[in-house]
């Protein structure tokens, strides 16, 4: 393969760099992929899959604790077996990493090849050197080339955190015990996933955060999910910030002291993790040689088209510092190769991107906040309601949470949908249809919606904008 030429290039091989392939091989273009590491990038092999699969554990745990507030049912759940559930974790991602990455490229036919590339040649003749793990250097030549290497876990440069150790997202899903006390850095989703799946195995978990949970929700979202985790025994230490983690020595345990509303306090726990968002990865790729420009987290600038400041290399997913989703980074790759090798002048749209944190319960949004509305200086209408009025809610014995509607006051037009509730991702992935048809409140509180179910909650909001809902019966 040394020095043949492809059409399409590609370095990574994660949801971005599939859904590129797939796309040019159905265009008839010849693809070479290269990874340095485990076929299938962060979602499947430490991110979504994973971490996902530990919460629906713990969620089932959970449950059986939390069973007494069905009246009758006693049930309880003992000490978790975490090696065991680690191996089942493992079991699920290799199945899936197999059917859904490896098997697939072959069924396509496009070229896998493994080593760690960087680009060579000049900004008009771009080239890639792969270096092979044992140590062969082979040249790939191609017409267009995709970067979609993802990004990794941030770590800021705190005294003494690396001489210490300290769990990520990724080595906490590998941990073979459950920590018995854990110090969260963070309040974002990963923060916020991993100090409930931690809680809810047996640990006594503490996060400490700079602003609020979920700073760039509805500050309702906060406020929800801070009731709901001092509930749960999680303790949220707002407005807080760690300058230097040491080691006790004779309990062995984390110390770390921390700057919090403008004093003082030091946290111990027998593990820390570090949960600060994530930076792209592209520290090794030579982008400088080849005149591709970077941003100050090290992503590849890209414009609304995802091409690079070099008209034939691309970028897609997290490496571009865009939204973290795989289904974001799976739309950049099928865009780039449009892009790339038809007419097509396509522009990623972020307008109506579902937005989900998998806690429980969940976090789902779409559109606009009311901030953002404001920001934009549209005249808006906004509704809350909580969930002690969607019959779901009160059915589950759960009624923490609530679904907000963000409205043009002038129009009815909905512009944006909150809830945090059970199952609000599909309350979400409800709110992106109702923004891409341009419904008004008016409309959805006059549509069908079945009852006993979670997303019969976006209706009875909508009819709140006219209604005192707390005088409709059930189907009303």
């Amino acid at each position: 393969m040394t020095n043949e030429r492809f059409d399409l290039a590609i370095v990574g091989s994660g949801g971005g760099a599939f859904a590129a392939a797939i796309r040019a091989v159905g265009l008839g273009k010849r693809v070479v992929m290269v990874e340095r590491g485990t076929v299938g990038g962060t979602c499947v092999n430490t991110g979504c899959v994973p971490s996902k699969a530990l919460l629906a554990a713990a969620e089932a745990r959970h449950v059986a604790l939390d069973s007494s507030r069905f009246s009758g049912l006693f049930a309880s759940a003992g000490p978790v077996d975490m090696h065991a559930l680690i191996e089942g974790k493992a079991a699920l991602v290799e199945s899936m990493r197999t059917e859904k990455y490896i098997d697939l490229a072959a069924d396509y036919g496009w070229a896998m090849v493994e080593g760690d590339a960087s680009f060579t040649g000049t900004q008009d003749t771009p080239l890639l050197r792969v270096t092979s793990p044992d140590g062969a250097v082979r040249t790939i030549e191609a017409g267009h080339y995709l970067m979609a290497t993802g990004s990794t876990p941030y770590v800021p440069p705190v005294p003494g955190l690396a001489e210490t150790g300290y769990l990520t997202s990724t080595t906490a899903m590998e941990l073979d015990e459950v920590p018995e006390s854990l110090l969260v850095l963070g309040g974002g989703y990963v923060a916020l996933e991993q100090a409930q799946l931690f809680s809810r195995l047996g640990s006594r978990v503490t996060m400490l955060v700079r602003s609020r949970l979920t700073s760039h929700e509805e500050p309702e979202v906060s406020k929800a999910l801070t009731g709901v985790f001092a509930e749960e025994g999680i303790r949220v230490v707002r407005r807080a910030t760690v300058d230097a983690v040491s080691r006790d020595e004779d309990t062995g345990g984390l110390i770390a002291s921390a700057s919090v509303a403008g004093g003082r306090e030091v946290f111990r726990a027998s593990r820390l993790l570090v949960a600060l968002g994530r930076r792209p990865v592209t520290e090794r790729l030579n982008l400088d040689a080849v005149g591709v420009k970077t941003g100050t987290s090290g992503e590849i600038v890209v414009d609304s088209r995802l091409a690079s400041s070099n008209p034939r290399i691309w970028a897609a997913g997290d490496v571009t510092g865009h939204r973290e989703f795989v289904y974001v980074a799976a739309a950049h790759g099928t865009l780039a190769v449009e892009n790339a090798f038809t007419d097509a002048v396509a522009e990623v749209d972020y307008r109506h991107l579902p937005r989900v944190t998998f806690t429980s319960p969940a976090v789902g949004a779409v559109g606009m906040t009311e901030k953002d509305a404001v920001a934009a200086g549209i005249r808006c209408d906004c509704r809350v309601l909580p969930l002690q009025y969607v019959p779901r809610a009160l059915i589950n014995r759960d009624t923490r949470g609530f679904i907000k509607v963000v409205a043009d006051r002038d129009t009815g037009r909905i512009l944006g949908l909150t809830a945090v509730a059970k199952d609000a991702g599909e309350i979400a992935a409800a709110g992106v249809y109702i923004l891409e048809a341009g419904m008004t409140t008016g409309q959805v509180a006059g549509m069908w919606s079945p009852y006993l179910t979670m997303a019969e909650g976006i209706r009875i909001t909508c009819k709140a904008f006219t209604t005192d809902v707390s005088k409709l019966s059930c189907c009303a």
